[in-house]
């Protein structure tokens, strides 16, 4: 099973994304190997450091997670390409994804710019427990199809 969550940056939530699926895989023992990507249409180049601070602080590992261009994942063939944000929602995937099946999880952006220190605390533990709910649903589906994608966004709104 191959994931791939796509956001404009890949600075935040697809590498917040793809760290806790890579998690929640590893911790519940999935029967069918999972393996996890994230990438940006314009990507920042590098992680932002408050998604490094909060990964750490929920001892979900770090290692392996950079920020890249969708444009490096040729060889990567997903079964399921969920965006994240709404910029890259309304992109066109590249066609080397082929069939994937394609799902959009809109989530606010925690380090943009006007939040206090408390607001962006708020956000990220929102983040970690809507994302956690649906990536524990995502790696229970029996088989990828847009409305089951669809569907864990809608179960466990924002």
């Amino acid at each position: 099973m191959n994931i791939l969550f796509l956001c404009t940056h890949n600075s935040c939530r697809s590498i917040l994304a793809e760290a806790l699926t890579r998690h929640l895989a590893r911790q519940s023992g999935h029967e069918t190997p999972v393996v996890v990507a994230s990438a940006g249409s314009s990507p920042r180049g590098f992680i932002h450091p408050l998604t490094l601070q909060y990964l750490s602080q929920w001892s979900i590992a770090t290692d392996d997670l950079q920020s890249k261009s969708w444009d490096e994942l040729t060889e990567f063939h997903p079964d399921v390409v969920i965006t994240v944000c709404d910029q890259a929602a309304g992109e066109s995937c590249p066609v080397w994804f082929g069939r994937a099946v394609k799902g959009h999880w809109g989530l606010p952006d925690p380090t943009r710019a006007g939040l206090t220190p408390t607001q962006v605390d708020t956000e990220f533990q929102l983040l970690l427990d809507v994302l956690t709910k649906r990536c524990e649903a995502l790696l229970r589906l029996p088989q990828f199809d847009q409305a089951a994608v669809a569907a864990i966004a809608d179960s466990y709104p924002l």
